[in-house]
């Protein structure tokens, strides 16, 4: 089959995520098409398998943070390196604020077809996935662990604060043992950034760079409720959390956690297993437009 002059774009939109919208995904597509392309529709969903096209020269992924994660696992296991471009669908776009990729479909189209050099990004591996702007475990784990998908669509991003009060009513302070480049920890949270930003604008690692190939993290030593309210606030007034009593900074390129309970990790927004963990940068970085 000939090839168009704009590529092949392999479209792929999560139906299930909390900004879908029919209406904007057709224009996303038109918008494609306008610029010379032939694009190909995709599903990711959870549950359903994606595979990377064999004629896709382009990836753009419609959705949130956890759909985009889905999409460049699928092009890191094709071994064929290409551009990928996120289009916001999602309850969290963590990584479309990073890239300030235009909202506009037709803009978007155009922006991720102009041939603009690709910007790089470091992903890390987890376990058997991977994630782009960041990683935890500790409360708010404990709080994505509890959104169901019926609270997710009811609440949207409030549904994350609901799940909170319980984590709240009952809260734990597990032991955890983190070693990052042979550096020991002793913690009871522990944040990881591969992007500045952290639940929306805020970011627990302001020198988290996603073009840089190293992992930012901070560690709670001690995780009381007060302590972690503290971190939270310093959060959301934009103050350095790495100057507040019992927080530990860290930067490496692996680092390995466990515990003696299964604690819950969120990659992106997702749950993607539990304690213990692995987390190593991946020395090729993924091309972003």
């Amino acid at each position: 089959m000939a090839t168009s002059a704009g590529g092949t774009v392999q479209l792929i939109y999560n139906p299930t995520a909390g900004q879908h919208c029919v209406k904007r995904l057709a224009a996303l597509r038109r918008g494609f098409e306008a610029g010379g392309a032939r694009v190909i529709l995709s599903e990711s969903a959870p549950g359903l398998t994606l595979s990377i096209h064999e004629e896709a020269s382009h990836v753009c992924a419609v959705g949130g943070d956890a759909t985009l994660r889905h999409d460049a696992l699928a092009i890191a296991r094709s071994g064929r390196p290409m551009p990928l471009s996120v289009y916001p669908g999602g309850t969290v776009n963590l990584l479309q604020r990073e890239f300030a990729s235009p909202v506009d479909p037709a803009a978007h189209a155009a922006r991720a077809l102009s041939g603009e050099a690709a910007c790089p990004h470091y992903a890390a591996e987890i376990n058997e996935t991977l994630f782009l702007a960041c990683a935890s475990v500790g409360p708010d784990s404990r709080a994505v662990a509890a959104v169901t998908p019926r609270l997710k669509r009811a609440f949207g991003k409030v549904a994350y604060v609901v799940a909170f009060l319980g984590v709240l009513a009952r809260w734990e302070r597990p032991s955890i043992r983190l070693v990052c480049d042979g550096r020991e920890i002793a913690c009871e949270a522990f944040y990881v950034a591969k992007g500045r930003y952290y639940a929306g604008s805020w970011s627990f690692a302001s020198a988290a760079c996603r073009t840089a190939p190293l992992l930012h993290g901070v560690a709670l030593t001690r995780a009381r409720r007060r302590d972690y309210l503290r971190f939270v606030l310093a959060l959301l007034r934009g103050q350095p959390v790495e100057r507040l009593p019992g927080v530990i900074a860290f930067t490496g390129t692996r680092l390995t956690a466990e515990a003696d309970a299964p604690l819950p990790i969120q990659a992106d927004g997702d749950i993607v297993g539990a304690l213990p963990v692995r987390i190593e940068l991946r020395p090729d970085p993924l091309s972003f437009r």
